[in-house]
Parts: structure tokens; sequence; C-alpha cells
């Protein structure tokens, strides 16, 4: 009896000692400088190389439609769709070219499944653009990597006749804006361009483009499609090599480059490009995303001081399509979630999340695949569309942001490394909360830790609501691949749907809640 009544005590003080209390102060309103978040925060950069495979072709692909028009219901807003990425400076045009024709070189165990180093597209391709959700804003990618104007005018033109169609206009999907080149910081590395290329040789480069392109597409400081300026995978920060702060001091902005109305900047976490990938929690972890995410103020203010929008035009966890074991996991949906809404606390408006079939870091699957996203290996059985894990960092931003197309959002001061939170207003008052824990919750860990969090309201003199509703995104493990539930719910359905029944906690504010490791939860006011 005394032995079993020491075990008792050592389970109970075991327990206790897994459970630390935070205090969170969470302002009931919204300040003046609170940043607007909208509800496409969290967007889809689209490799352009499988473009129909995400469409259809002659019909839409109902399973990715159903994906996009999920967020639209949230938020009444469906992301806005960034196609082209590296296959836009391997892509020609033929007027004869059905859809399109493309070559792709051999898929290896780090790369299952490569771009294609030639496309070809015809009229075809750009028109499944009608696929789209009705209200979706779209930015296409034409090629100045080539080097080949008449190709870059012959795409352009295409693209115009695509969104001048009666069935594109009917949906209300537009033409934001058309990005000539991607990464062209690259172009010296990769065989587009001499190895000394300088970003004021690229400035030369895209003006001359410019005048062509904007005269092809009818551009004017009235008309609603844009150029997309920059697109570098990197930046020096400074008015030298490639950044923005280079590209305006070389005149990007002069003549045509009058047309460009956002600044796009590339940034991924780490590479798994030779084969080495990162580990999941380094992803995860707080400090490393803010550190990921900050080395870009500089670009930003030099951004905003010509009076410009910023966005971070693509972006993942491992550049090369993602690492095995880290990008494709629950574990990267907490990273996709905190990384998403601290950029918007760098009043970034909008983060593209890139996306290619086969890729181990899309949110979403939108074909059948019959080899692994992991090595190339031949599957067992073929494997039909699907979201992943990240696709759920989506859907609770989403909900986070709500409805009402003027929702801000506030970072949270929680002094502990491993717990972020994101405050969210409607017309100023407090609506919601996201809070995160981002310690990873691995196949090796023995103790699941949680952190209790007890919420303080700093405006006294507005009634502090009683009850909240709590929603948690329940993991099993950091490292699972599937069985991910929100709510009690699963997007994992064969038609990309909801599934299952809902299941939320009702509960006083005063009583705080309990966030496990490798959990989010969104906190509803009422």
């Amino acid at each position: 009896m005394a032995r079993f009544s020491a075990l008792k005590i050592y389970v109970l003080a075991s327990i206790l000692s897994t459970v630390h209390a935070v205090d969170v102060s969470v302002p009931l309103l919204a300040g003046p400088s609170t940043p607007k978040v909208s509800g496409s925060l969290i967007s889809l950069s689209i490799e352009g190389d499988r473009w129909t495979d995400w469409t259809g072709t002659t019909s839409r692909n109902n399973f990715f439609f159903n994906t996009l028009d999920n967020l639209k219901q949230i938020t009444r807003e469906p992301p806005h769709i960034r196609i082209g990425a590296n296959s836009e400076d391997h892509t020609n045009f033929r007027q004869d070219t059905h859809f399109a024709q493309t070559v792709f070189p051999p898929y290896t165990p780090v790369v299952p499944y490569p771009e294609a180093t030639n496309i070809t597209v015809g009229d075809s391709y750009y028109a499944t653009t009608r696929f789209l959700p009705p209200d979706t804003h779209v930015t296409w990618g034409v090629n100045l990597g080539s080097n080949n104007i008449t190709a870059a005018v012959l795409e352009t033109r295409s693209i115009v006749k695509a969104f001048s169609s009666p069935e594109i206009k009917r949906a209300g999907i537009v033409l934001d804006y058309l990005e000539m080149g991607n990464e062209p910081d690259l172009y010296k590395n990769n065989g587009l361009r001499a190895k000394n290329y300088t970003s004021a040789q690229w400035v030369d480069d895209w003006l001359r483009f410019a005048r062509n392109v904007s005269a092809a597409a009818g551009l004017s400081p009235t008309s609603h499609t844009k150029f997309l300026g920059a697109s570098f995978a990197g930046s020096s920060h400074t008015t030298t090599g490639f950044s923005p702060q280079a590209a305006f001091a070389a005149g990007l902005l002069t003549g045509p480059g009058k047309l460009i109305s956002t600044i796009s900047q590339h940034r991924y976490s780490g590479s798994f490009c030779a084969g080495n990938g990162g580990l999941l929690q380094d992803l995860m972890t707080k400090s490393t995303i803010r550190g990921n995410l900050t080395i870009f103020v500089p670009d930003i203010q030099a951004t905003f001081a010509q009076g410009l929008d910023y966005i971070l035009g693509e972006t993942n966890s491992y550049a090369c399509h993602g690492a095995p074991g880290v990008s494709n996991t629950a574990g990267a949906a907490l990273w996709a979630l905190d990384y998403a809404l601290f950029a918007t606390q760098l009043k970034i408006s909008r983060v593209f999340f890139h996306v290619g079939v086969g890729f181990k870091y899309s949110m979403i699957q939108p074909v059948t695949l019959t080899r692994s996203t992991l090595d190339g290996s031949p599957l067992p059985a073929p494997l039909p569309p699907h979201v992943q894990p990240q696709y759920y960092a989506a859907i609770i931003a989403a909900e986070a942001i709500g409805k009402t197309c003027n929702a801000q959002v506030l970072e949270l001061s929680i002094n502990h490394p491993q717990i972020a939170g994101y405050a969210f207003y409607e017309h100023g008052f407090l609506a919601r909360a996201v809070f995160i824990n981002s310690k990873a919750y691995l196949p090796e860990s023995t103790n699941r830790t949680s952190v209790h969090l007890d919420l303080n309201f700093a405006a006294a003199r507005y009634k502090i609501p009683p009850m909240m509703t709590v929603k948690r995104l329940v993991i099993g493990r950091a490292t699972d691949a599937s069985g991910v539930t929100w709510g009690g719910q699963t997007y994992e359905t064969s038609n990309g749907r909801v599934g299952g029944h809902l299941k939320v906690e009702h509960k006083p504010i005063a009583q705080g809640l309990d966030i496990q490791e490798t959990e989010a939860v969104l906190v509803s006011f009422h």
C-alpha cells in the first residue's frame, strides 16, 4: 500500500512538472498601428509546368477547386494565385499548341518530381484560369530568362486574351500582376545570363522587356493589372548586389517601371537541393521563424518608402521542393501558421506558399500520384488527390481572420520560447486569438508537456468577455504526415471538403487554457 501511494505521488509530481503557467496580456482594442490582415493572407504560388493538372483542361479539377473554395467560404476571399515560378523562364508560346507540351528531366530520389526544362503553351493553357473560384486574383509569370522578347509578348497577348474572355470576366477572376522573370539574381548561376550578371544589367533587361510587354497588355497607370517587381531569391539588403534597394537605385521605377505596384521577394528557411535537409524542430522554432523574416525589414522599409506594397511572392520550408520527414509533416503546419501570421507584423501583405505536383512541401496534391514524393520510389497503390498537413495552417488562419474583410492582427507578447500568440480584431474589437506551441513532440519523445495560459485583458473600460470557445488542431506526433484533425474534423477526404463532427470546448476565460507540445488553438471570445 505504501509503495502504491508513493507511486501515485511520483506520477502526480511528474504531471505537475510538465505544466507551466504563463500570463498573456490580450488588449481588448486594436491600436492605431495594429496591422490589417487580408483574408487571402495565405495564398499559393504554383509551378507552371503542370498548371493544367491543378485546374483541369476541358473541365475543372474539382478537388483543387474545393480546397480553394473551402478558404473562400471562411473569409469570403479565395487565396490569390501566382502561376509560373521556375517554369516561367522555360516557357514558350505556339499558337497551335493544345494546352502544353513539356519536357522533363529524369527524376531522382532527392527531386522525385522535377520541373520541366521546356514548356510550350498555347491559348488553351492560359484559358484554364477560368476553372479557379470566382473572384480569384491572379499573377501570371512571363519568360524573361530566355531573353526572347517575342516569346514574352506572345505569352502576354495570350494571357490578356484569356482574361478578356466572357467566362473569366463573368466569374470576376482578375489579373492583378504580370511577373517578368523568376529569381533573376540566380540567372548567373543557372546559365540564363553571364556569370558576372549584375542587378543593374537586370534592370536594363527588365525595362527593355517591360516596354514591349506593357504595350502588348495595354497596361497604363489607370489599368487594374500592374507589374510585380523584383521576385528575387535572396537579397543583399543594400544598394549593391540584388535587392529592392539596388534595383531602385539602378532606375527600376522609371519608364514602364512606374507600372510596378508591388515588390515580391522569395524566402526559404533552408535547402534540400543537395539532399541535406533541416531538423523539424529547427524549422518550427519560434525564434528561427522570426529571424528568417526580420532580415527583410530593410527591404520592406525601402519598398514602403517608394509607396509600393510588399509580398513574399514565393516561400516555403526547404528549397528544392522540401525535405522528407520535415516539409510534409504536421510540425510544418505549425511552422506555416506562425510564419504567415508573424509576416503580418512586418506589414507583409500576403504570403504565397509555393506548391507543385509531387512537391514534398505542397499544401495540396491535386492529382493521383504513382511514385513517392519523398524518394521517387514506386507506390504500392496509386495515391489519390489529398491535402497535406500544411493545409490546416491556411484553414486556421482563415478562421482567425474571419469574414468581415476588416480584420487586424497583433502578435501578443508571450514570455515563453515555444509559445506564440496572435489577437484578431474586427472593427477594432477583440474577436479571436491563436496560440501555437512550437515544441516538437517527436516519436522519440517520452513526455508531452503542456503550457497553461492565463489570459489577462488590458482595457478596463470595456467589458471582458466571460466565456471562450476553444478549437484545437490535434496532432499525434510532429512527424505525422496525416491524421491531423481541426476541431475534431478532417480535410483529408476524397473531395477536399471537411468531414467529421465539430468538437470545441466552451469554458470560462478565467480558467485559462492548456496547450500541449505541437498544438495550435483558436480561441473565440463571446
